[in-house]
């Protein structure tokens, strides 16, 4: 009877006790890492639509490594470095994500695609009140961006790859996918990881961040919902094409965002419902299925441990903290200059991070006072976007 070998027929035991001691942890610290992921994002402490998908790819790919011939370790979920055509008919044939990977992730797509679904359930007429003062939130909640850059530069990172990383202080996780793989190819699936990683715990962190730096009595303060009118569907389509166009013509780069974003407006406004239903249901919360459970299936223990991986980790919460208190500096300076009638908790909603900083600011200010709204529902997504 021929001898069986049990580590060649359980691969994954294999693979994890032939491996480098630092490989055997880092493999096990994610695993592990996944399943908590699922449960905070189950639980609702973490953003569950990223974080459950993102928290099972995590754990299945670290664990699923095994010989990919006599001597090459690897998995058969995808092969982020794949580019060449030969190499890439190769992959698409074995890899099962790999065809979601090539076609809708690697090119930017998904992150297209999730901006138009979220220009969908955005309206656009918080900004219409007052653009002046929302562009002037938003810019101070922009501050982590701003600043991170010279201090990635400064610690040894390109100009591209700063800013990439720096992008983080935006919380615009599609953005922060998109502008990484033009500027920095080569650390796209790490910035993009710390990216998402990061957005999700904001939820769980800005909270503790506004209590600190805005007392009670201040972010329970009641604004008036009376003061919001209301918007024509032309006015709001009128204002949607000429800043889609016109951020084109500044910025056309980024125009598949802009494109897509504007798009999504334009078709909610239209009231075509057959699209509507389309793009805010599946496509919107398809591609974000997509999203996290590629970047999960990404976060293999040999891209974790890249030595820039604990420089970006650093970086993303340097961005995001920078930026949040930017966006409460902005807040006061509203609250201020309104005559002390805005809530300055409303700054924190200038972080991007759609919807949830705006989901923040709102609790934050009914558990300081059960009667304050600050940002009533049909406008809470708009100033997040």
């Amino acid at each position: 009877m021929p001898e069986i070998n049990i580590l060649y027929i359980f691969q994954g035991i294999a693979t994890m006790v032939a491996s480098d001691p630092l490989i055997i942890v880092a493999r096990i610290v994610l695993i592990l890492l996944g399943v908590a992921f699922v449960y905070l994002g189950a639980k609702g402490t973490l953003e569950p639509l990223i974080m459950i998908p993102m928290g099972v790819g995590m754990s299945s790919v670290n664990a699923a490594v095994l010989y990919l011939s006599g001597t090459t370790m690897g998995t058969i979920f995808l092969d982020p470095m794949a580019s060449e055509p030969s190499q890439l008919m190769d992959v698409l044939q074995i890899n099962f994500l790999q065809p979601v990977y090539t076609f809708t992730f690697s090119n930017g797509l998904i992150a297209c695609l999730v901006f138009m679904g979220i220009g969908v359930i955005t309206d656009i007429g918080y900004m219409l009140i007052s653009p002046m003062r929302s562009m002037f939130i938003a810019l101070c909640a922009e501050l982590g961006t701003l600043l991170t850059f010279p201090i990635a530069v400064a610690m040894g990172l390109t100009y591209k790859e700063a800013a990439s990383i720096a992008m983080v202080g935006g919380a615009d996780g599609p953005m922060v996918l998109y502008t990484s793989l033009i500027l920095a190819k080569d650390l796209f699936v790490p910035i993009t990881i710390v990216a998402y990683l990061y957005l999700s715990l904001t939820y769980a962190g800005y909270p503790y961040l506004i209590r600190l730096l805005i007392p009670k009595h201040l972010r329970g303060i009641k604004m008036d919902p009376k003061q919001i009118p209301s918007f024509s569907k032309a006015e709001k389509m009128t204002f949607a094409i000429i800043s889609c166009v016109l951020l084109c013509l500044l910025l056309p780069v980024a125009a598949p965002l802009f494109m897509s974003f504007f798009l999504g407006i334009i078709i909610r406004e239209s009231d075509v419902k057959p699209f509507v239903e389309f793009i805010s249901g599946p496509v919107l919360y398809g591609s974000t299925f997509f999203l996290g459970l590629l970047l999960g299936v990404l976060c293999e223990a040999a891209t974790i441990l890249n030595p820039k991986v604990i420089l970006l980790l650093f970086l993303g919460i340097t961005a995001l903290l920078i930026s949040g208190i930017g966006g409460i500096i902005g807040g006061y300076i509203v609250y201020w200059t309104s005559g002390r009638t805005y809530n300055p908790v409303i700054g924190i909603a200038g972080v991007s991070c759609v919807p949830t900083t705006a989901k923040v600011a709102h609790k934050e200010a009914r558990d300081a006072n059960k009667f304050a709204v600050i940002l009533p529902g049909r406008w809470a997504r708009a100033f997040a976007a």
